[in-house]
């Protein structure tokens, strides 16, 4: 009933333009409505599966990786940030991996694929934004340990961006931008949030309330950094590779 009641608005609304303003039929109207159910079903399993699985298997792991016991046995000095580093390594291994199977991303990177006449790659997009996320959820797991703001590395992470920006393939913006959004969605969310409290609610001195949250932000801001970073690189080979007025 939950997944009806929040599937139902968007539903009245297309049903309400269709009808109301556009004043057609809706093509295929069997089929749509089939797709309709098929969407509560699986967003159904999908929350079951979120509450019974994702949630607890990311909090499980990063109270498992940063517990004392665990962490006196593989460094010698359990109070270094340093003493962390499974943690570290989990963090930026979970973010590729759940980047990777996006469905969100998936679905981004093949119309950009489709507008783009096969220029951009449908998977080297998502490898670039995987690397992105994982790369912010080291950062994030490191500054929970740490303890570090999280304005700072939000505030000068967007600097970085804006330069990018200011250098980059005017065409891939939008889609960087983009990409920096869409990673934070059904599979990547779930595990991670888990993932932030479950490591601020075992490292001493650190509140889940407080530091638990965050890593999002972070998994939404890299992807733009990396997307901007490699069409840069690819611009800046391509320039390479032409010949210049003197050789010509």
């Amino acid at each position: 009933m939950v997944t009806i009641r929040d599937v139902a608005p968007v539903v009245l609304l297309f049903a309400f333009f269709q009808f109301f303003v556009l004043k057609q039929v809706v093509p295929n109207l069997k089929k749509v409505i089939f797709g309709v159910v098929l969407v509560i079903i699986g967003l159904a399993l999908f929350l079951m599966g979120l509450e019974k699985a994702l949630f607890p298997l990311g909090n499980i792991m990063a109270i498992q990786l940063s517990e004392a016991s665990f962490i006196s046995k593989n460094y010698h000095d359990p109070s270094s940030w340093l003493a962390y580093y499974w943690v570290y390594i989990f963090a930026g291994m979970i973010g590729f991996s759940t980047t990777i199977a996006e469905p969100s991303l998936i679905a981004v990177a093949i119309k950009a694929n489709q507008a783009s006449g096969g220029t951009i790659s449908i998977w080297g997009l998502r490898i670039v934004v995987a690397i992105g996320v994982a790369i912010a959820l080291v950062l994030g797991t490191i500054r929970i340990v740490t303890g570090t703001p999280l304005y700072l590395y939000i505030i000068f992470g967007y600097i970085i961006v804006m330069v990018q920006t200011l250098f980059s393939p005017k065409k891939i913006i939008a889609l960087a931008y983009d990409s920096g959004g869409v990673t934070t969605s059904t599979v990547t969310v779930p595990l991670v949030a888990a993932l932030g409290i479950g490591l601020s609610s075992t490292v001493p001195g650190r509140n889940p309330a407080i530091d638990g949250f965050g890593l999002i932000a972070f998994a939404s801001l890299f992807p733009i950094m990396t997307v901007l970073a490699y069409a840069q690189i690819l611009e800046l080979k391509n320039t390479l590779k032409k010949p210049s007025k003197n050789e010509i």
